[in-house]
């Protein structure tokens, strides 16, 4: 199986010279390709800077070798190649081939043949902007990631350690004497799965899954108005001590989604529930329901990011800027920030087999990882769960990471109290 990617413009500096053996692909261009082809990392074999622009240099370093990417890289700032399960032979004076459509290190030269034909349908203009004049070819081996052989993080999978959680969320008294509950804001892009958080949560307390919340599939957000969820003990149960906060979807696009502004209202206590979101129009201090005197009962005392995991590799610039300037400000006010990666089953068949893999995924690490790098959080701040959507009945094993989930939440509402008692103190002191 041949497979061709279309070219990608990177800046001006993409098309410098490298001087060592060191991936020209950066880590989010890796990520993005891997996550088309599976649980697999790329290992460079071959790069024409350095072993030689002839067929002669690929073919001693690549020939029998596959699955492999092919990268070629050109001055008008274009990455493009393919991939190959076929492993290449020795043969011919050129470099990576894709039958005639698509040759890199043309006849011993820094060039690339190209012609569109019936088997590969591509634009040249769109792969490759028509300049064929190489600065660099590379060929990388697709490997499998290995697993761990011990979980990473240390779990008990037992019915008795849920229960255990339960009944230690169920007396979770918050580190400020004078709240009942600790409040929780969900914020993430459209799908990502905060709606679908609460039903999980609020499922593991009542014993079967609930749908209470709006959930679903859909370009633009499902939810469009902010709302407070309790969750109930049971039916006729008390409200656990946690408030959680259902936020409407972040997009891309300027004007659409959440807007900064709702979200500063949001976590300074002002908007009330059920509010209507208006990506145009913010709320301001004189609509209906602001509350102009918020208690700290009404502020938000920890942020969390959902995030899917399918989709961390490929996230949208645009989206990472606003999700990076969401974050600064929530650290100029103080609130503690945790991530909620959430379809860890969809993004790791290994994972999807046995949800106990979770820490034995090496592919979930590096996708943990590659979040607590992106927003700029604590890798210890970063929580995989798995949702409960297409199930009809409850799983001990995803009951414990959602109550982890939980449990990670309120032990961050605890540090800010913490905070907010220390700065009292030193104001008073002074």
């Amino acid at each position: 199986m041949k497979r061709k990617f279309q070219g990608a413009r990177t800046s001006g500096t993409s098309a410098e010279q490298p001087s060592s053996m060191n991936p020209r692909l950066t880590r989010s261009q890796q990520r993005t390709i891997c996550s088309q082809l599976g649980h697999v990392k790329l290992q460079l074999l071959y790069k024409a800077s350095i072993h030689g622009f002839t067929g002669a240099a690929f073919h001693q370093r690549c020939d029998n070798r596959s699955p492999t990417v092919s990268v070629g890289y050109n001055a008008s700032g274009f990455v493009f190649g393919g991939y190959t399960k076929q492993p290449f032979s020795q043969s011919g004076n050129s470099g990576p081939y894709f039958g005639e459509a698509l040759v890199l290190v043309y006849g011993n030269q820094s060039v690339v043949h190209s012609n569109t034909g019936n088997y590969y349908n591509f634009s040249a203009t769109d792969m490759h902007g028509n300049d064929l004049q190489l600065t660099e070819c590379e060929v990388y081996q697709v490997e499998e990631t290995p697993e761990f052989e011990k979980p990473w993080r240390p779990m008990v999978w037992e019915s008795e350690k849920r229960t255990e959680m339960m009944n230690s969320l169920k007396s979770y008294c918050p580190a400020d004497h004078s709240l009942s509950q600790a409040r929780v804001l969900l914020i993430g892009p459209v799908g990502a799965g905060k709606s679908s958080f609460f039903n999980s949560i609020n499922s593991v307390f009542r014993g079967h899954v609930t749908n209470q919340a709006i959930a679903g599939s859909s370009a633009t957000s499902l939810t469009t108005q902010f709302r407070t969820y309790s969750v109930k003990s049971g039916r006729e149960g008390k409200p656990l001590p946690i408030i959680l906060c259902d936020t409407m979807g972040l997009e891309e696009s300027t004007g659409a989604g959440l807007d900064m502004d709702d979200i500063i209202s949001i976590l300074k206590g002002h908007l009330p529930n059920c509010y209507q979101f208006n990506p145009t129009a913010p709320l301001h201090s004189e609509a209906y329901g602001y509350n102009k005197s918020p208690e700290l009962k009404d502020k938000i005392h920890c942020v969390v990011y959902v995030i899917d995991a399918c989709k961390i590799s490929i996230m949208a610039t645009k989206l990472e800027e606003k999700l990076a300037a969401i974050r600064r400000k929530i650290n100029s006010m103080g609130v503690p920030q945790l991530v909620l990666m959430t379809k860890v089953d969809e993004a790791c068949p290994f994972v999807a087999q046995d949800i106990k893999n979770i820490y034995k995924s090496s592919y979930i690490k590096e996708m943990m990882q590659d979040i607590s790098a992106r927003l700029g959080v604590p890798l210890s701040c970063v929580v995989p769960v798995k949702n409960y959507c297409e199930e009809l009945e409850l799983d001990v094993n995803c009951d414990i990471l959602l109550l982890t989930a939980i449990t990670q939440m309120l032990r961050s509402a605890d540090s800010y109290f913490d905070d907010l008692s220390d700065r009292f103190n030193y104001v008073e002191m002074k």
